[in-house]
């Protein structure tokens, strides 16, 4: 499964959800995740939702996959309290943070992280990215190196992370096609229109072609079958009980409830409107750019291949999904692993993709390690 693809999941996986809170609670609810929470203004009438965890040591700075919000590690972050101060940042564009129509590249990302980090004077603190929040790790990492002591991809260090110019990738290299045609269709001087001539056919045309043979090879080895989990029944979304325990059963990932409620609004007749309520997904994907030289001590942790259980039906099938799976990925490790020395590469097999839910000793554990070590 490629990284685009994994985006989706992350937010169709929660999409999948709906549930009537209002019909089994008589009062208000309320997070049960030890945090205190905070705007900080990143620019002018732009402010982002920073949750506080408390606890003392190096700060680490949580920041979410697509969809998603700083509630996602509401389970997850106090373990980490005991060792170290712990945050988290919900992205402009979800949850209570504002909610601009415009801002969305990498590094206009990577820019609301700094500001966070420098309204709260948090000094070389570590950034723990998961899934596209890898952009903004490597968008920090690659333009303010001396700004934190280190980077951890959480299943994040895709091609939006660390573009690798032997292997290309087909968004990427397609959006800068794309940005070069659009050119072309505009008034220029000579000399200019030259250019980008001879860029498109010596460098982004090729490229492209690449791309395009790659992807006709991953399509060919994917199979046709696809299992999805089914929709919760009515019993399933009884309660949120019921509801956790069929998500488990489902997906094998327990989300904190106040991710659920952060991500979806109530219909007036009491039911989960399950339409996204937003353009950011699409606009984030829209802004991602190449990352090639991350010079900050880096822990990357992949889930390679990813679990296929809830995805696949036929063991067989499922077998052939994860094996395309792991060949991209572990190609994608490798790129990475080479090209920044200062990378720690772990690997977790039949991870999913949310490797903090469904590997959390595994991460807790290579968190610490690598945490120690820095200076």
């Amino acid at each position: 499964m490629t990284r685009r693809l994994w985006a989706t999941v992350s937010v169709l996986s929660l999409n999948a959800i709906a549930v009537n809170p209002s019909a089994q609670e008589s009062l208000p609810w309320r997070d049960p995740s030890p945090h205190s929470v905070q705007f900080i203004n990143v620019e002018d009438n732009i402010k982002l939702e920073v949750l506080d965890w408390g606890g003392s040591g190096r700060p680490v700075v949580l920041l979410t996959g697509l969809g998603n919000t700083a509630h996602i590690f509401d389970d997850f972050a106090p373990k980490l309290t005991s060792e170290f101060h712990v945050y988290g940042i919900t992205r402009r564009g979800y949850g209570a943070s504002s909610i601009p129509a415009s801002g969305y590249s990498a590094d206009k990302l990577g820019d609301d992280v700094l500001a966070v980090l420098n309204s709260l004077k948090l000094e070389r603190p570590v950034l723990v990215g998961h899934s596209i929040a890898g952009e903004e790790l490597s968008s920090v990492g690659t333009r303010h190196p001396g700004r934190v002591a280190g980077l951890i991809y959480l299943d994040a260090a895709y091609p939006y992370a660390y573009y690798d110019h032997s292997r290309g990738d087909r968004d990427i290299d397609l959006q800068e096609l794309e940005r070069k045609l659009e050119r072309l269709k505009t008034p220029l001087d000579k000399s200019t229109r030259l250019q980008i001539v001879q860029e498109l056919l010596q460098d982004n045309l090729p490229g492209f072609e690449r791309d395009l043979q790659e992807e006709t090879k991953r399509l060919q080895a994917l199979p046709e079958e696809k299992g999805l989990a089914p929709e919760p029944s009515a019993t399933d979304l009884a309660s949120y009980s019921a509801f956790h325990t069929w998500f488990i059963r489902a997906y094998g990932i327990p989300v904190p409830e106040a991710e659920l409620r952060q991500e979806y609004k109530l219909k007036p007749s009491g039911e989960v409107d399950k339409t996204p309520s937003n353009s950011a997904n699409k606009a984030i994907v829209e802004g991602i750019q190449k990352y090639m030289d991350i010079r900050v001590p880096i822990l990357s942790i992949y889930a390679i291949p990813h679990d296929y259980r809830a995805f696949y039906n036929d063991p067989a099938v499922r077998a052939a999904a994860e094996a395309a799976d792991a060949a991209s990925n572990e190609a994608q490790a490798k790129a990475f692993e080479t090209g920044e020395s200062s990378a720690r590469i772990v690997r977790l097999t039949h991870a999913n993709h949310y490797v903090f839910l469904s590997n959390e000793s595994d991460v807790l554990r290579e968190m610490r390690i690598f945490l120690a070590r820095l200076q």
